[in-house]
């Protein structure tokens, strides 16, 4: 089954499985996490880290969405790819399971798909 969403790509990294395979708008997104340079991920996943654990501690009240990623990762990143990482973190639990995404090697990238293996 691919993968559309930051919540299932979130529950995906947190299950560590060894195949997943990712369509639609989310794959560009993804595509540019993986291609940030490391000082560049490394002022990213600062500003990122800060966001998931405000809306984690609020109960989800504080989304993404409320402005708190944060202009490193806006930077870096771009708004959208910034606010599925965001996403991404918190459907995984933390911003650990992005560093696992980036990680993960391009098995193939065609039809639409990205296809993702973590051997």
């Amino acid at each position: 089954m691919a993968i559309q969403t930051e919540k299932e790509l979130g529950e995906a990294l947190k299950n560590d499985q060894d195949t997943i395979e990712i369509e639609g708008d989310l794959q560009k997104k993804v595509l540019k996490i993986k291609a940030t340079g490391k000082v560049a991920w490394a002022i990213a996943i600062g500003a990122i880290g800060i966001a998931v654990v405000v809306a984690l501690g609020s109960g989800g009240a504080a989304a993404p969405a409320s402005g708190v990623v944060g202009i490193g990762a806006v930077s870096v990143l771009g708004f959208s790819t910034a606010m599925s990482a965001v996403g991404i973190a918190i459907a995984a639990g933390g911003v650990g399971a992005l560093n696992s995404l980036r990680r993960y090697k391009i098995i193939s990238q065609s039809g639409g798909k990205l296809v993702l293996s973590r051997r």
